[in-house]
C-alpha cells in the first residue's frame, strides 16, 4: 500500500473533541436532522394542538433536543465547553426568571422560547461538526435565499406575502400573520416567510459571507460575485437598517482584510482604530457615541431618536430590576412612546431576565467567538476561510442585534448558525491532520503503518543497509518513523522483473534516479 493510499480517518489516539479536516472527505451532505431544521425555518406552518400554539419548528425540536443535548453533555459530539452549560443555565434562569414575573404562563412560554433557542443550538452542535458538513449548509443558505428572491421582488411590489398567505389558506394550518408597514423608497418592505421583514433581511445577512467567504475557493469568481450580490439585493429588499448594517459591516470587514493581508496585526489596528474613534467622538459631539452610532445605523433620525430613548429606558428597566428582571410585564417608558417594541436584543434580555441571564448568555456568545477567532488553521485554506465567514457573520450579527430583536424561527437560526461554528475551536488543520498516526491494516500486502509500531522493516529518510526481514511467512509491515531503521523489505521477483524501487522512498523510480544523479 502506498503512502497516498492511507485513509486519513482520526484514529482511538486522537480527542473526540478535535474534529480533523479530513473528515469533510466523507461529510459533504447535509444530515437530514439540519436539513429538515432549514426547511422548518423557512416553511412558517402553524397548527393548535390541543391549547397549544405548535409550529413544524418546534415540532421538530421537541423531538430531538432533549436527546441531543443529553449527547452534547456526555461528549458524544465532542469536547463540552462552557458556552453548553451557560446556555443551559441561561434557559433555567429564564424560566426562573418568568416563575417569579409571570407565573401562569411559565410553563408555555419557557416551553416554546426554551426549545426555539436550545434546540436550534443543539441541532447545530450536533450535526455541523466537519468543513464537509458546513460547506454543505453554506449552499443549503444559497438555495434557500434564491428560492425566496422571486417571491420577495413581487412582495417588494405589491406588499402581500405569497407564500404565507398560501399556508394561512390551507384548512387547519396558520403561518405568521402578515405585516404591513409603511414602504421606504417607493418599495414595500418584504417579510417573506418570516414574522417581520427585519428577520428576513437578517437570514439574507447571515448567507452572504457564507457565499462569498466561505465558498471562495469553490466557486468560480464570477458565479460568487453573482450570488453574493443576489443574496444582497434580496436582503436589501426588506428595508431594514438593521440588515443592511450586517451586510455594510461584513463587507467592511473582507475590504479590510484583503487591503491589510499582508499586514499580521491587521485587526489589533482595526480595533485601535475603533477605540479612536470612539474616544474622539466622546470628546467633541454633544451626544454620546453610542447615540452618533445609532443615527448612522438608521434610515431615519426618528428611528435614531427613538432608539435613543428605547436604549435610555430600557437601561433604567434594567437597573430597577436588576436580577429577575421584569420577565413579559410591561416595560416603564415615557407616555408618548405608544409602542412597547424595543429593537434591542441584547437589551430585551437583560430588561425580560435580569442581569445574571444577561451575562450567562453574553458569556457563552463571547466565549466561542473569541476561541474561534484566536485559531489560525495555518495552511488549511478551507478551515481557514470558513472560520473567516462564520466570524465575520457573526461580528457583523452582534453589533445588528443592537438595533434589532429577534423571535421565533429566525430567533433559532441565530443560535443555530452559532452552533454550527463551535467546532473550529479544536478543528486541525489538514496538514496536521495528514500527519498524524493511522490505524494500520491488517492482512494486505506490506506497506508504511501510520497508527502502531511493530517489527519489521522501517520507513526512513535515510535508511541503512545490512538487516534482513525476517521469515515471518508474510511481508512485514513497515513503521513510519523520521528516525533511520534498519532493513528494508526484501524485494519480490515480480518487483525485480519490473525494475520497481529497491526501498521505500518519496519518488517513484525515474524521480529517484534524476535525484541521485544530482
Amino acid at each position: 500500500m502506498a503512502i497516498t493510499d492511507i485513509s486519513l480517518r482520526p484514529t482511538a489516539g486522537h480527542s473526540a473533541g478535535a474534529p480533523a479536516a479530513a473528515d469533510s472527505a466523507g461529510s459533504t451532505r447535509l444530515p437530514l436532522v439540519a436539513a429538515l431544521y432549514l426547511l422548518s425555518v423557512v416553511l412558517p406552518i402553524g397548527f393548535n394542538a390541543g391549547p397549544l400554539a405548535m409550529t413544524n419548528l418546534r415540532l421538530l425540536l421537541l423531538l430531538v433536543t432533549v436527546p441531543l443535548m443529553v449527547n452534547i453533555v456526555i461528549g458524544k459530539y465532542g469536547k463540552v465547553y462552557i458556552t453548553d452549560w451557560l446556555f443551559m443555565l441561561y434557559i433555567g434562569w429564564s424560566t426562573v426568571s418568568l416563575a417569579v414575573n409571570n407565573p401562569q404562563m411559565v410553563v408555555q412560554q419557557a416551553g416554546s422560547t426554551g426549545i426555539e433557542f436550545l434546540g436550534g443550538y443543539a441541532v447545530g452542535r450536533a450535526y455541523i461538526r466537519t468543513p464537509g458538513q458546513f460547506l454543505a449548509l453554506c449552499r443549503w443558505l444559497i438555495v434557500l435565499v434564491l428560492c425566496t428572491t422571486p417571491f420577495s421582488i413581487l412582495e417588494a411590489l405589491d406588499g402581500r406575502p405569497l407564500i404565507v398567505e398560501t399556508i394561512r389558506k390551507i384548512p387547519g394550518l396558520t403561518s405568521v400573520a402578515p405585516v404591513y408597514i409603511e414602504g421606504r423608497m417607493g418599495l414595500e418592505r418584504v417579510q417573506s416567510v418570516f414574522a417581520h421583514p427585519i428577520h428576513y433581511g437578517l437570514f439574507c445577512s447571515v448567507a452572504f459571507s457564507m457565499t462569498f467567504v466561505a465558498l471562495q475557493d469553490r466557486l468560480h469568481v464570477t458565479k460568487r460575485f453573482v450570488l453574493a450580490g443576489t443574496i444582497m439585493f434580496s436582503g436589501f429588499l426588506a428595508l431594514s437598517s438593521g440588515a443592511l448594517l450586517a451586510m455594510l459591516l461584513q463587507l467592511g470587514l473582507i475590504a479590510w482584510y484583503t487591503v491589510f493581508e499582508k499586514i499580521r496585526w491587521r485587526w489589533w489596528l482595526l480595533v485601535g482604530m475603533f477605540a479612536l474613534a470612539y474616544v474622539v467622538i466622546d470628546l467633541l459631539s454633544n451626544r454620546t457615541p453610542l447615540r452618533v452610532f445609532m443615527s448612522y445605523a438608521t434610515f431615519s433620525a426618528h428611528n435614531a431618536y427613538w432608539r435613543g430613548i428605547i436604549f435610555e429606558w430600557g437601561m433604567k428597566n434594567v437597573w430597577a430590576n436588576p436580577i429577575f428582571g421584569l420577565g413579559l410585564r410591561d416595560w416603564v417608558r415615557p407616555s408618548f412612546m405608544y409602542s412597547g417594541s424595543m429593537d434591542n436584543f441584547w437589551l430585551v434580555v437583560a430588561v425580560r431576565h435580569g442581569i445574571p441571564g444577561w451575562i450567562l448568555l453574553v458569556s457563552g456568545y463571547a466565549y466561542v467567538i473569541y476561541r474561534v477567532m484566536r485559531r489560525t488553521f495555518d495552511g488549511d485554506r478551507t478551515l481557514l476561510l470558513i472560520r473567516r465567514a462564520w466570524v465575520f457573520t457573526f461580528l457583523g450579527l452582534t453589533f445588528t442585534l443592537c438595533t434589532v430583536h429577534v423571535w421565533t424561527n429566525i430567533y433559532s437560526f441565530v443560535f443555530f448558525m452559532f452552533a454550527a461554528g463551535v467546532w473550529l475551536i479544536a478543528a486541525q488543520p489538514e496538514a496536521a491532520t495528514a500527519a498524524a498516526p493511522a490505524e494500520a491494516e491488517t492482512g494486505r500486502r506490506a506497506g508504511p503503518v501510520l497508527a502502531r509500531k511493530h517489527e519489521g522493516t522501517g520507513y526512513s529518510r535515510s535508511p541503512e543497509q545490512g538487516a534482513a526481514p525476517q521469515a515471518t511467512g508474510r511481508a512485514p509491515a513497515a513503521v513510519y518513523s523520521r528516525s533511520a531503521i534498519p532493513a528494508a523489505p526484501a524485494r519480490p521477483a515480480a518487483a525485480e522483473a519490473r525494475g520497481e524501487a529497491q526501498r521505500y522512498s518519496r519518488f517513484g523510480p525515474r524521480q529517484r534516479r534524476d535525484a541521485d544523479e544530482t
